[in-house]
Formats: C-alpha cells, sequence, structure tokens
C-alpha cells in the first residue's frame, strides 16, 4: 500500500512539473556550451559577441548593511541571437539578474548585479560568471566595495 501511495506521489509531482514548466520557454544547453552547429559548420564569424562597456565596477566606501545596485550594459556585436544561459555569483551576497530573452544583433541589454553588505567589512571583490552562446562562453564581471562599519 505505501509504495503504490508514493508510486501516485511521483506521477503527481511529475505532472505538476511538466505542467508548470510548460509555458516556460527553454532553450537548449547545447547552444550555450558549444556554439557549433550540427551541421559541421564552424564559422565563428555568425557567432553572438557580448561586448561589455566594462567588465568591472568599483562601489567605493560602503557602510556595513548597505544593498547597491549595479547594471553592466553589454551589446550583441555578432551576427546571431545572443542567449545568455546564466549568470552565477561566487558567493549568496551578490545576486546577478540577466535577460531571459535572446538579444538580437545590435541590440543591448543589462546584467544587473546587487550587492548585499550585511554583515560585512573590509575590501571586497565579487566575481560573476555569465554563461551564453558565445566563444568563448564564459565571460566574468568584476565588482568591487570597501565596506567599513557604521558609525
Amino acid at each position: 500500500m505505501k509504495n503504490r501511495l508514493l508510486f501516485i506521489v511521483c506521477v503527481m509531482s511529475l505532472l505538476t512539473l511538466t505542467v508548470s514548466c510548460k509555458n516556460r520557454k527553454q532553450y537548449s544547453s547545447s547552444l550555450i556550451n558549444n556554439p557549433i552547429t550540427a551541421s559541421g559548420n564552424d564559422d565563428m564569424s555568425v557567432l553572438p559577441t557580448m561586448t561589455f562597456e566594462s567588465t568591472t565596477h568599483d562601489f567605493g566606501d560602503l557602510i556595513t548593511g548597505e544593498s547597491i545596485r549595479y547594471s553592466f550594459k553589454f551589446t550583441n556585436e555578432g551576427k546571431s541571437d545572443l542567449i545568455i544561459s546564466s549568470a552565477k555569483a561566487g558567493c549568496g551576497c551578490t545576486v546577478p539578474n540577466f535577460p531571459k530573452h535572446p538579444i538580437k544583433p545590435g541590440e543591448s541589454g543589462f546584467i544587473d548585479v546587487t550587492f548585499d553588505s550585511k554583515g560585512i567589512i573590509g575590501f571586497q571583490n565579487k566575481s560573476i560568471q555569465v554563461q551564453a552562446n558565445t566563444q568563448p562562453n564564459v565571460t566574468t564581471l568584476y565588482i568591487k566595495a570597501n565596506v567599513k562599519r557604521g558609525q
């Protein structure tokens, strides 16, 4: 009886996940990890190119507990749609947000990064790994801050 109940719960969970994800557009990770097509086309000139105005931002001096945000502007200077699959920070105090839709050639977008200095003191140098269908497929962004105690 327990096995039957467990089986029913598993099937219902799987159905719920399938239905809830149905309306969300998914992009193939193969586009992100290997931009060369299955046809063997390895012409790198047709790939998207993510060019940032700057890959480093220095917030300067902050008081511990402040939460601040910076937007890294980029442009797709390539010849095909740019798809960002992920943006991951090295720690929980830094949270990146990125466009979930394809960026057309010539269009710009932003990687928004929020840094929360709660419980942190001293010089901070945080990195954000942005993975996309570019070559190379990972770009690293950096934020810096000198977090001081409040008075």
